[in-house]
């Protein structure tokens, strides 16, 4: 069946997003037009307004080269400090509220989240990275996206996002994207000049109730040493639903701590270490938690290190290094302390674990020199990481959904960029990827070679259209490889190969193809100030794409049991995934008040049956509308996404998820600065009380949800005005 049935809701939506992207392409062009008949008033020469738009911001996700997000010839997004204040996150998932084409998946009863982009999920399709180091985690059930990261939001002080298989730059497997995750360093608490600071904040919640802490310090140690560390604690009891029923297995214990050492043996040279300790406990299960719901006590440490290099001299055209280091470990245990028994979920009181250690390294040096009046950047890179994937359930058959294995990866890659004048840009890369997976007697390996094409043409200084061709690998995961067993309950309906009897069995497939995606796509970046008024900005950024992924693997289920059910589940290569879509970005501030429209349209096809691919999330429009009063001390802003339905017709016939309604999410937030040290801030979640569930879960979300925070800075240089007894100390 092809997907062709009428889709009301997302048809609304798709409508409303084109009219958002020609409504702000007008409100741009019609003034932008007549001012430039006088005189032109590009964003480069106008003076600044003092306010920072998240499109500004520099990354580097995108070339390895610092650009500002909105110069940027690809799908990037990008939150920083101040935008995750406005968030007010106190998951992980809620960092990505509104931004297009991302959608993060985190089940209220765990604190592992999986992100997807443009349709694509698990397995490492969309690559994770936390200060560069990899996050691997999988688990598989019906609570687990398989592809997992466990973070505490209030670690973090950046997220980098790149939509598309468009990044030769960060390693195999990312033919979805890449989010890069920066934790808090010295100049998150420090300002210059200063050589110690602290920072604390306490939060307080409703719907749980909640309660949250941390603490964070730092330190200069003369002009080549600093050192920062802290940690945090966040609790939450069982919430409630938008119709005030209790939802169990929602709460959770979070404690973390994070320490770092950056050292400047000389100019221009800086090496980094970071540590990072997560632990949460919570209890979980595969489905809403009932009499006879198989239900785990689980612990979950996710312990990181990593060890970064960098060289970074301006006038040194010929080498800009930059490397990583990495230790990645995630241990989840868990103890059966509910449902009924069984050989494939043991029984109450019956342990397992599941465990992966990720070590691995990433390198790039960047070349800069002019030819002919080309301004050229050549970086060089590799990188490579090693999954060891140790899984036990003695009692149970945990392990053989969630296959122990090992996996390594590596590629090597150079990318050139060239920019003539102002007004045209040039990327070209190639990059060559290997693997070998092997475990339970199977051994695999494969290679490719993927090649990219970006050409950015600049007529005018405020306006930027772009095209790209690009591809990206990713080898097979071990679970993908060698998941087998049979699904509970164990009842005699089915028998497997090992032995084993349930409902189906799971088959593995030693023969799996790595996928390709091959992405095309055009978009346009629009920058200018001084639109309307002296010292406003508008910021815009629009894409469409069409990413084609050959030998997509997908679970395939197939056979008859002797009651008509499905007999085998196997994950197998499909011929082609076609998957399109359209994404916008953008942000219009005044000062004294701001604008944001996001949207995300996505549509996912099997073609090689006509079917719709499950792992597509539904549309969605965000808007954000703020003011600042009071000399820009008093913040306050509400932020409305508006989610379409996934109906049986956006989904395939033999998919294992459901059908879910429209929703409308609404968010509030309040945040005061009386000092440039102090922030006191009330926010609300989902504000009218919405009760929803979001796709590809089972629980439903929290209701209205009041949280209250405080955050005081401190430090040298403030410590005088508040004691000089304590200031003198202290010196």
């Amino acid at each position: 069946m092809t997907r062709t049935s009428a889709r009301p809701v997302s048809r609304a939506l798709n409508r409303s997003a084109l009219l958002c992207g020609a409504a702000g392409a007008a409100l741009l062009l019609a003034p932008v037009s007549a001012v430039a008949q006088q005189a032109a008033t590009p964003a480069a020469a106008a003076a600044s307004s003092g306010n920072e738009i998240a499109l500004d911001a520099v990354t580097v996700i995108s070339t390895f080269t610092d650009l500002p997000t909105v110069d940027t010839l690809a799908g990037v997004s990008v939150l920083r400090s101040d935008q995750i204040e406005q968030l007010d996150p106190a998951r992980a998932a809620d960092l990505f509220f509104g931004m297009p084409g991302v959608t993060a998946i985190q089940n209220g009863n765990s604190s592992q989240t999986s992100i997807n982009i443009r349709g694509l999920q698990d397995f490492g399709r969309v690559a994770v990275f936390v200060d560069g180091a990899r996050q691997n985690f999988t688990q598989l059930g019906h609570a687990n996206a398989a592809g997992s990261f466990f973070l505490e939001p209030a670690l973090i002080s950046a997220v980098d996002v790149y939509r598309g298989p468009s990044s030769n730059l960060y390693g195999t497997g990312a033919i979805g994207g890449v989010v890069a995750f920066r934790t808090k360093d010295v100049q998150d608490i420090l300002k210059p000049g200063q050589t110690w600071g602290v920072e604390g904040t306490g939060e307080i919640g409703s719907n749980g109730p909640m309660g949250f802490g941390s603490l964070f310090g730092a330190a200069r140690v003369g002009q080549n040493i600093d050192l920062f560390w802290g940690g945090t604690y966040r609790k939450a009891n069982d919430y409630k639903d938008g119709n005030g029923d209790l939802v169990p297995g929602t709460a959770y214990d979070t404690w973390t701590g994070i320490a770092k050492a950056t050292f400047r043996p000389a100019d221009y040279h800086q090496v980094k270490l970071t540590a990072i300790n997560y632990n949460s406990t919570y209890t979980t299960s595969n489905e809403y938690p009932t009499l006879t719901t198989s239900q785990y006590g689980t612990q979950v440490i996710n312990q990181t290190l990593t060890a970064n290099y960098n060289y970074m001299n301006p006038n040194d055209n010929l080498f800009a290094f930059d490397g990583n280091i990495y230790w990645n470990r995630v241990k989840e245990d868990q103890v059966k302390v509910a449902g009924s028994a069984s050989t494939i979920t043991g029984a109450v009181g019956n342990p397992r674990s599941f465990t992966i250690d990720t070590t691995g390294f990433d390198a790039n040096n960047t070349s800069r020199f002019e030819f002919y009046g080309v301004r050229n950047a050549i970086t060089i890179g590799g990188d490579y990481f090693h999954d060891d994937v140790n899984n036990v359930d003695n009692y149970g058959f945990g392990d053989g959904y969630n296959p122990s294995g090992t996996r390594g990866v590596g590629g090597a890659f150079v990318q050139w960029q060239g920019n003539y004048s102002t007004w045209l840009e040039a990327i070209a890369a190639v990059r060559y990827d290997s693997y070998n997976l092997s475990g339970d007697g199977v051994n695999n390996s494969g290679d490719h070679v993927s090649p990219k094409f970006t050409l950015g043409l600049t007529p005018v200084p405020w306006f930027t259209v772009y095209g790209t061709y690009a591809q990206a690998f990713r080898a097979p995961a071990v679970t993908e490889t060698l998941v087998a067993g049979a699904h509970p309950p164990a009842i005699p309906i089915v028998t497997c190969p090992d032995g084993s009897f349930g409902v189906f069995c799971f088959v593995p497939n030693p023969n799996l193809a790595p996928e390709v995606g091959s992405n095309k796509e055009i978009g346009v970046n629009i920058k200018y100030d001084n639109l309307f008024m002296r010292g406003d900005k508008i910021r815009l950024k629009a894409n469409v794409y069409r990413n084609d992924v050959s030998d997509y693997i997908e679970l395939v289920q197939y056979g008859t049991t002797r009651y008509g059910t499905t007999a085998y589940a196997q994950y197998q290569n499909i011929a082609n995934a076609k998957l399109t879509g359209f994404e916008l970005e953008s942000m219009y501030d005044a000062g004294p008040w701001f604008l944001g429209v996001n949207a995300t349209v996505t549509n996912g096809e099997n073609t090689t049956n006509g079917q719709p691919l499950s792992s597509v999330m539904p549309d969605n429009i965000a808007t954000t509308l703020g003011v600042r009063l009071w000399d820009n001390k008093l913040t306050m802003s509400v932020r409305w996404m508006a989610v379409a339905a996934v109906t049986a017709a956006d989904l395939p016939t033999d998919g294992v998820y459901t059908p879910t309604p429209s929703f409308n999410l609404v968010n509030f937030y309040l945040g005061y600065t009386p000092s440039p040290n102090v922030l006191a801030s009330f926010s609300v979640e989902n504000l009218l009380n919405e009760q929803y569930t979001q796709y590809q879960q089972f629980l439903p979300s929290a209701g209205i949800t009041l949280k209250g925070a405080l955050t005081i800075k401190f430090g040298d240089g403030q410590l005088a005005s508040l004691s000089p007894t304590l200031a003198s100390i202290t010196k």
